[in-house]
């Protein structure tokens, strides 16, 4: 009877490990809809309003982020390092963007999934690794950059959606870059995000 007793008692740890091993994987499939806005919530003692924002424009900096390979993003996806994604505070998940780097003038378009930076900083959106690389920021760990909520064609969504980068975009000319560095360095209320050049 002991025996027994062991036995179905090491089944039961058994099944107890293999469903704790499927929680950690359950993730909701990458896709388009439906698109989350979601409530407003407290991080570190400051609110954040997530709201749709068709016309989404800013100037500021971009870090990225790679540790947290396999975690669940804010709208459930997977996260992976190697994918062209990002985080933002606000804006619906998931949403398009196109991130310049106001160092180079490389663009890029990338797709929100998740929720941050969090940083006290002029830091407005943090990318993978891969998106980091392909905007040539990787060593610096920082860099200025613009940000612009976009509407790719659908080829685009679908290759970001397979983990694979949209179409190359041409680099901003120079005299553009000049304009939107000297707007990120002057100082204004709102933290620097009218008046751009297309």
């Amino acid at each position: 009877m002991r025996g027994f007793r062991a036995t179905r008692t090491g089944i039961a740890a058994a099944a107890m490990l293999m469903l704790a091993g499927c929680a950690g994987g359950d993730f909701r499939p990458v896709s388009d809809l439906p698109v989350k806005i979601g409530q407003p919530y407290q991080v570190r003692g400051t609110t954040y309003v997530p709201a749709a924002d068709p016309g989404y424009d800013m100037l500021g900096y971009a870090s990225w982020y790679g540790n947290e390979s396999g975690n669940r993003t804010s709208n459930g996806e997977r996260f992976r390092p190697d994918w062209i994604t990002a985080a933002h505070t606000t804006l619906p998940l998931p949403t398009y963007v196109e991130v310049t780097a106001l160092d180079t003038g490389r663009r890029i378009l990338v797709r929100v999934n998740d929720r941050g930076p969090f940083a006290r900083s002029t830091r407005i959106i943090d990318l993978s690794r891969a998106a980091a690389e392909l905007l040539g920021m990787k060593a610096q760990g920082q860099a200025p950059v613009r940000v612009r909520r976009v509407e790719p064609p659908e080829r685009d969504r679908e290759r970001l959606r397979k983990g694979k980068p949209a179409e190359a975009l041409s680099p901003v000319p120079e005299g553009i870059l000049r304009n939107l560095r000297g707007q990120l360095a002057a100082p204004t209320s709102s933290g620097g995000d009218a008046g751009f050049d297309r």
